[in-house]
């Protein structure tokens, strides 16, 4: 390895021209910068060493390739958001005559309590939470919800299409801009790389505000195709908001017609409605990703809900919102996956569409299977990231020799991100069960404490395990060695997905 990169030297430093040795002294420096970088960024053993080798065995590409696909570092600008945050909290508990609707912390619950240490968001009582159909119904509530707004209407998103669902979606902004209504929209530069350009236009002219995070400029200075913004979420007025892992496009809620049927199946998936305290955390969430992405600050009174707000519910559910991403010294999503699993003393339910797990929760997951918790992992039968699928079922034969029983959904491709563990808490977000979304995507999930949810999450769970198949140490034994090998490379690249 060392000998190929002194042989690549002496090649150039022979050419004895202005220009060789100009490109030289480049190529050095891009060397040496994606070597330090490598070393310093504080990622996994395996990841490294990955990185290492290819950089010195492919002298500038290697070390090229490293800064395209690797995130760049964000933590100083992630410092400078969450002060930002910590102000406009300051500056609403200082707000005179409005103590009573300041968000209540919940304490005694351990998770609950993670994850308010994890994201500095308090957690709340007294939400209303629902969990919604995954097909046209959900659409439906989006668009009532929109319809009925007095005063804000926000919205992140992954991915926005150009079909039927996205271009509709767009136009009601539209509507709610040229009603005077304050419209807000972040979608990620590449997830939403074909979103309708006229209409994002349409809505600006409206008097509504919009902006792509993270563009794929190579000029600007946070340039990344690996860092995407993965969050799916609105707050209307303050009061109502919607979280999880639907994104606005047709297979989301089962728009196809016959034609395009066949071109995209659907998505089974999950999402919540929510309402009650817990939205000023899901607005403060936004409102750091919008001056992140806008540059812009908006005002404490923007995240509060207004006085006509309705109290919160005697016996509503507690909930901590949990946003996450690469800005985080301890990823919320990962750390919160892993707690919950390795505390579970009955049961744990996952159901995730991408399951790449790190060694930390594949432990998680093994152990607590030989403590003789019931661990059952849901993923779909056909996905539609083939590698990613191939790259999981590379984990299947540790999985089950632990004790830890996968089901394959069938019915339809299965996007919901869902953790319900003992019957007590149950989290519902954006964010799948791999690497990307622990360590690179930033992401955004709701941690419910409540019995009555948790026990309807499982009872969907169940009618889910219905549909599919389970998958036994017996068929993945039985595998040949051309599929066991094509699962190892697609373990291989699990890094980089």
């Amino acid at each position: 390895m060392v000998e190929n990169l002194g042989a690549w030297i002496a090649s150039l430093t022979d050419a004895q021209t202005p220009w060789a040795f100009l490109f030289l002294t480049l190529a050095i420096a891009l060397e040496v910068s994606a070597l330090v970088r490598t070393l310093t960024r504080g990622y996994g053993v395996q990841g490294t060493i990955m990185w290492v080798v290819l950089i010195l065995l492919v002298p500038v590409a290697g070390a090229l390739a490293f800064f395209l696909l690797v995130s760049p570092s964000v933590r100083r600008v992630a410092l400078k958001r969450r002060r930002a945050a910590a102000k406009l909290r300051r500056d609403s508990a200082a707000r005179a005559g409005a103590p009573d609707r300041e968000p209540k912390a919940v304490e005694g619950d351990a998770l609950i309590d993670l994850a308010a240490s994890l994201t500095d968001l308090p957690p709340t009582a007294g939400n209303e939470v629902e969990l919604l159909p995954d097909d046209a119904p959900t659409f439906r509530i989006f668009e009532e919800a929109i319809a009925a707004a007095r005063r804000q209407v926000w919205a992140e998103y992954y991915i926005i299409r150009n079909d039927l669902s996205g271009r509709r979606f767009l136009q009601l902004l539209i509507e709610r801009a040229r009603a005077g209504i304050e419209v807000r929209l972040l979608y990620d530069a590449m997830g939403s790389a074909r979103i309708n350009a006229k209409l994002v236009r349409e809505l600006i002219a409206a008097g509504g505000r919009a902006h792509a995070f993270l563009p794929m400029n190579v000029l600007r200075r946070r340039f990344a195709i690996h860092l995407r913004n993965h969050r799916k979420l609105i707050v209307v007025d303050g009061e109502t908001g919607f979280v999880g892992g639907m994104n606005i496009g047709n297979e989301y809620f089962r728009r196809h017609r016959p034609r395009s049927a066949a071109a995209r199946q659907p998505f089974h998936d999950s999402h919540l409605r929510l309402r009650g305290p817990c939205i000023e955390a899901l607005a403060r969430t936004f409102s750091e990703d919008w001056h992140f992405a806008a540059k812009e600050v908006l005002p404490p009174s923007a995240c509060v809900a207004p006085a006509s707000a309705p109290p919160p519910a005697s016996n509503g559910s507690i909930v901590a919102v949990i946003p996450s991403g690469p800005d985080q010294e301890f990823n919320a999503s990962a750390l919160a996956h892993f707690a919950a699993i390795a505390s579970a003393r009955r049961r744990v339910w996952l159901t995730t569409p991408y399951f790449i797990p790190d060694e930390a929760a594949i432990a998680a997951l093994v152990s607590s299977a030989l403590r003789r918790v019931d661990v059952r992992v849901l993923v779909p039968y056909r996905s539609d990231e083939r590698i990613a699928t191939m790259a999981a079922r590379w984990y299947y034969g540790k999985m089950l020799r632990g004790g830890v029983r996968i089901f394959e959904y069938e019915p339809a491709m299965l996007h919901a991100k869902t953790l319900v563990v003992d019957g007590a808490v149950a989290l519902v977000g954006s964010a799948n069960a791999d690497i990307r979304s622990w360590r690179l995507n930033f992401e955004l999930g709701a941690l419910v404490a409540d019995p009555r949810f948790t026990r309807h999450l499982e009872e969907r769970f169940v009618r889910d395990l219905a549909d599919s198949r389970e998958v036994t140490l017996e068929q993945v034994e039985r595998q040949g060695w051309r599929t066991r090998a094509a699962h190892g490379v697609a373990r291989l690249l699990s890094p980089l997905l």
